[in-house]
């Protein structure tokens, strides 16, 4: 089992287990800021499972249907699920107004709910930095998504901490669902910025600018006389298509050495990079 599944696996168990225990607290107390936590939860384990699901299917190897791989798989999972979080938030937002306007607020074991949700920071600090890890080291766009998911699960669960801490204090109940509304604003924002990230290579967007910089800095240390240089990304794969001049008196063999030479160095740069050059003579 490769790292980006171990690490995916691990993150379907610690959110199953967090909204375990938020929907039990949540349910006891009658917060509706610990309940909209526990949905937060169960979309980020949502998003655990289809993290976990993309990365299984985008490593695997080119076939004769998706000649050109199969990384795309991560990106499609980080839009779907920017859409359940952008789906909960909603909900939530919905559930703390009716709450806001209602019935009058009746709030229990507010102390044992601020311990759960001090908890639920502490455990998913830990593993998403383990997510984001994993992520950098494989380009990962499906595992950086989750990573994504419980850092902000980290934010929310330490406001309602506080919140239910000064609501202790202060005996104001209907700070909850005015928590809740924040907390569901922050995951709205959250959810717009993974949607952006997930979805614009789908587009076949070009590296960045930084990168394709970098990119042309080693061509030309290299004295390799080229044009049409193409980029784009795919999942954790990596694509570049340039042209290359070559005096029209060398061998087609010399001249395939010479690709390949080009070819080593960029894959020896970049991983998981495909290359495609194409010979002119100059």
């Amino acid at each position: 089992m490769n790292a980006k599944v171990s690490i995916a696996r691990l993150s379907i168990i610690s959110n199953t287990l967090l909204i375990i225990m938020k929907l039990a607290v949540g349910l006891i107390s009658g917060s509706v800021s610990i309940i909209s936590e526990a949905i937060h939860s169960s979309m980020d384990l949502i998003a655990a499972i289809i993290a976990f699901l993309s990365v299984m299917v985008s490593d695997n190897p080119p076939d004769s249907r998706h000649p050109y791989g199969h990384g795309k798989i991560e990106n499609i999972s980080g839009v779907i699920e920017a859409l359940l979080i952008f789906v909960a938030a909603i909900w939530i937002i919905i559930e703390a107004v009716k709450k806001l306007f209602g019935e009058k607020i009746e709030l229990d074991s507010i102390a044992l709910g601020s311990v759960i949700m001090l908890v639920s920071a502490i455990v998913n600090i830990i593993v998403s930095r383990r997510l984001y890890k994993v992520a950098r080291e494989t380009n990962s766009v499906a595992l950086e998504a989750d990573a994504l998911h419980l850092k902000t699960d980290v934010y929310t669960s330490l406001g309602v901490a506080v919140g239910l801490g000064l609501i202790m204090v202060t005996g104001i109940n209907w700070l909850d669902p005015i928590i809740a509304i924040f907390v569901a604003l922050f995951i709205i924002r959250e959810s717009y910025h993974l949607l952006k990230r997930a979805f614009t290579p789908l587009l076949d967007t070009a590296w960045g600018v930084d990168e394709i910089e970098e990119l042309e800095k080693t061509l030309n240390r290299m004295e390799v006389s080229y044009h049409d240089l193409r980029t784009r990304v795919a999942g954790n794969y990596r694509f570049i298509d340039l042209h290359i001049q070559i005096p029209g008196d060398v061998s087609v063999g010399n001249a395939h050495k010479y690709c390949d030479k080009i070819e080593n160095k960029l894959t020896s740069n970049y991983e998981n990079l495909v290359v495609t050059i194409h010979v002119e003579p100059s």
